[in-house]
């Protein structure tokens, strides 16, 4: 293992944050002894599901293109990092200094051709880099024996070493991709990581091979699937072994996800953001079924009660409307 050069940062002229200290002593004053009750009671796991929903309002915002909204919902995403290393801090784990200590090492170490002597002369190399500085990291902790504190099941990676002593003091390469993302997030994220240790198609056509087989694949087990009369897979509709049935049931599921990885992949060697790609197409179908409720309306009727070629010529001037 080759042990990569310590990276000085860049001279960067200094600002000072009096907004930043001045937020962060407010949360403090608020989880003191004399502060507020409901701050003062609050744990890791008690707000982590705000931190969700803080960032997912966020990424609403900017979507919409709304500044004025992003600045507010930026600061409710900061208020959560804030109150967290507060919490930890309280507890005498770590606090605010040390969170920004950590990361503003982390993005000089991963950006080489920035703060050091590596070369990337676009964004597709950067990401290339930022993977390979990624393993040399993993590679480090596991020489370190550091166990991983988050991530996918540690039980799998014993298995398949073999020795659970062993790998349990070993962070496997998808441990760091929390279970707790949305499903094509994920997917990517663990795709992205196996493709830069090597598990990784030659080309996209081959990809695209992939995507075929698995598609065979699913029509093959909807085929075999017991369904009921509107199509749907259904093991109750089954005559018989019901053990039989509900496995070829679950087996049209599991055949759709192997469908919906492989896209990624397809998506991911393209460059393409499979989250954000499908979060726009939800996007574009709400905005034109507004409109076609919105033309029914001034109709005096709803879509569920248009003819089907009314529906269709809906559908089309909302889409010309947005080509427009």
């Amino acid at each position: 293992m080759t042990t990569e050069p310590e990276l000085a940062p860049a001279p960067i002229a200094p600002i000072d944050h009096p907004c930043f200290d001045d937020f962060v002593a407010t949360i403090a004053a608020l989880r003191a002894p004399d502060g507020c009750p409901w701050d003062r009671a609050q744990t890791h796991r008690s707000i982590a599901h705000n931190m969700i929903e803080e960032a997912y309002e966020a990424v609403d915002a900017i979507e919409s293109g709304d500044t004025a909204h992003l600045r507010e919902e930026l600061g409710d995403v900061l208020l959560q990092v804030v109150l967290q290393s507060q919490i930890a801090a309280d507890a005498g784990a770590f606090d605010i200094d040390d969170v920004c200590a950590d990361v503003n090492a982390k993005m000089i170490r991963r950006h080489p051709h920035v703060f050091g002597e590596a070369r990337a002369d676009n964004a597709s190399e950067v990401l290339d880099l930022w993977d390979q500085v990624k393993l040399a990291e993993r590679s480090s902790q596991n020489a370190a024996g550091i166990v991983p504190s988050a991530g996918a099941s540690g039980s799998d990676a014993a298995a398949g070493a073999g020795v659970a002593g062993q790998a349990a003091q070993r962070e496997g390469l998808l441990d760091g991709v929390p279970t707790s993302f949305p499903a094509l997030m994920q997917a990517q994220k663990v795709s992205r990581k196996a493709a830069s240790a090597g598990f990784e198609w030659d080309t996209l056509d081959d990809v695209w091979g992939k995507v075929r087989e698995e598609v065979d694949e699913l029509r093959a087990a909807y085929a075999a699937a017991p369904k009921a009369a509107n199509g749907k897979v259904d093991a109750g509709a089954a005559e018989g072994d019901s053990a039989a049935a509900e496995q070829a049931a679950a087996s049209v599921e599991d055949e759709f996800g192997d469908v919906l990885f492989s896209l990624v992949n397809v998506g991911r060697r393209m460059g393409i953001d499979a989250e954000n790609a499908l979060r726009a197409t939800c996007g574009k179908f709400r905005r034109r079924w507004s409109f076609m409720e919105g033309a029914a309306w001034a109709q005096g009727t709803t879509v569920e009660a248009l003819a089907p070629e009314e529906r269709e010529a809906l559908w089309q001037q909302a889409k010309d409307r947005e080509r427009a």
